[in-house]
């Protein structure tokens, strides 16, 4: 069962990418989102990082337009597949790219 590594609330400034949690580790980890605060207007983009190998680049595994939500959200709560990590990197970011900097909740989980 997958337990929670990290969580927190983002407030977002348009067109900044933040960086919610950067980590290492042998696990997997998920992410989920609460887009609740979202209005008509507003759209943010969730991405996740990782590694093929520790010494390797950083690259995007999860992003838009894949994980672009825009508007009021029927489903708020957001959930982000899991990605291995094999001692490696997962890094989860949010930008905001249109309407009032909203504030989101998150959290990452992990498992291994």
């Amino acid at each position: 069962m997958p337990s929670i590594e990290s969580e927190g609330t983002q407030t977002a400034t348009i067109n900044t990418e933040h960086t919610l949690r950067d980590i290492s580790g042998n696990k997997f980890y998920w992410a989920l989102l609460d887009l609740v605060n979202m209005i008509a207007g507003d759209t943010v983009e969730i991405r996740v990082y990782t590694k093929a190998k520790s010494t390797g680049t950083s690259r995007m595994v999860y992003g838009p337009p894949d994980t672009t939500f825009s508007g009021v959200q029927d489903v708020p709560i957001q959930i982000i597949a899991a990605v291995p990590c094999p001692a490696t990197q997962y890094k989860l970011t949010l930008k905001q790219t249109e309407g009032t900097g909203r504030n989101y909740d998150w959290s990452v989980l992990q498992q291994g």
